[in-house]
């Protein structure tokens, strides 16, 4: 079991690596991103590894606050939690910002797209629980994405089976913008 959890830390270091060194930190939400990668059985944000305090937008570059942990994501741990259950290779998400504007490049990139309105939320459910779910009844899309509600950034939360496809995906998104874009 240490053996897979070390891995899961490689891969993530690895994915955060590439998203240092070639992202555009304009695709970092206001209420920073994280990258995650859980266990093949994780029931419990303490089974996905992400980045504690998150990724950052430090002087226009992108900055991980912290080191790579278990447990260090609770809101990106729901999302890979919640796809699992409908495909147990999805093991990988990351969130980024979101612009109406990215919406024609994901499609063009020929991702799988779904997306939620917080506002069909059921009461007493939580939203990535629920939004995640609903997205997911006929197989995990590659992106899923919600336009926010009163208090909540709206997001793009990108799926796939390691972080370092994760981090690929967004690679050739943020390489696709354009600063009118954002």
């Amino acid at each position: 079991m240490m053996q897979e959890r070390g891995k899961v830390i490689d891969r993530v270091e690895e994915a955060v690596g590439l998203l240092v060194e070639r992202m555009d930190a304009r695709l970092i939400p206001e209420v920073g991103m994280n990258i995650v990668y859980a266990l093949p059985d994780a029931r419990s944000k303490d089974d996905v590894a992400g980045v504690p305090g998150r990724i950052v937008r430090l002087a226009d570059k992108v900055h991980p606050v912290g080191g790579i942990a278990f447990g260090a994501s609770d809101h990106v741990a729901r999302i890979v939690i919640t796809a699992m259950r409908f495909d147990p290779r999805i093991r990988s998400a990351a969130n980024i910002r979101f612009s109406e504007a990215i919406l024609p490049e994901l499609e063009n990139l020929l991702f799988e797209v779904c997306s939620f309105d917080r506002e069909n939320e059921p009461v007493g459910m939580q939203t990535m629980d629920w939004g995640v779910a609903s997205c997911c009844r006929e197989g995990v899309p590659d992106v899923i994405y919600d336009r926010g509600a009163v208090g909540k950034e709206p997001m793009i939360r990108v799926l796939g089976e390691d972080p370092v496809t994760v981090a690929q995906n967004i690679l050739k998104l943020s390489n696709r913008i354009t600063y009118a874009q954002l």
